[in-house]
């Protein structure tokens, strides 16, 4: 029972994924997300009490899991250089896998209320902290220049979210994954990179 329910929950929540990207947050009725997850309207309000909240839910699990997947495989690396392939990577694969999730999180949940983005903050700030923490074991390690980890955290998430969001609204987009070595060299030669012999 309780694996049909989970079942259900990621259901609405796929198929409001896909309803939000159609047609924007604001303008998709509750109604659309129910036909798209193959449930009854009153279905939705079972498991969510409103439309804010499923929107909540898709950054808090989606993103969740990301950084879940991320953290794993970070700790399979060792260098820094190896280190920021990952997030490059792992950013811009997650997002060009799902297009329909990269519109929601470019988008949509910028133009929502603010106890949205306060509701999303939780993930978003466990996503900075890994980046931060990255920069300071590469200060430690000697592989990058005594520098402050949160500028360099803003200038590496602010670079692959400014990239995701041009290849969202690109009406003819390459891959991203086409952009990793190229933003990979790029933050190497901003962190001032060196190479460590493992």
């Amino acid at each position: 029972m309780e694996a049909q329910r989970e079942g259900k929950f990621d259901r609405i929540l796929d198929a409001a994924i896909e309803a939000f990207a159609e047609s924007g947050f604001y303008q998709c009725p509750v109604s659309r997300i129910a036909q798209l997850a193959g449930v009854a309207e009153g279905t939705i309000y079972l498991y969510f009490k409103n439309k804010e909240e499923v929107l909540i839910q898709i950054f808090q699990e989606r993103m969740g899991a990301f950084i879940t997947n991320m953290r794993g495989e970070l700790s399979r690396e060792e260098t820094t250089e190896a280190h920021l392939r990952t997030i490059v990577r792992l950013h811009f694969s997650y997002m060009e896998q799902s297009r329909s999730l990269a519109i929601v999180s470019q988008l949509e949940l910028r133009q929502s209320n603010p106890r949205i983005r306060q509701a999303i903050n939780g993930p978003l700030l466990e996503y900075f902290h890994l980046i931060e923490e990255v920069i300071q074991q590469g200060i430690e390690s000697e592989e990058v220049p005594q520098t402050d980890p949160w500028v360099a955290r803003q200038m590496i998430f602010g670079s692959l979210d400014e990239a995701t969001t041009d290849w969202v609204l690109a009406r003819n987009p390459r891959t991203l994954m086409s952009a990793v070595e190229p933003m990979l060299t790029l933050f190497k030669g901003a962190l001032r990179l060196k190479n460590r012999t493992i």
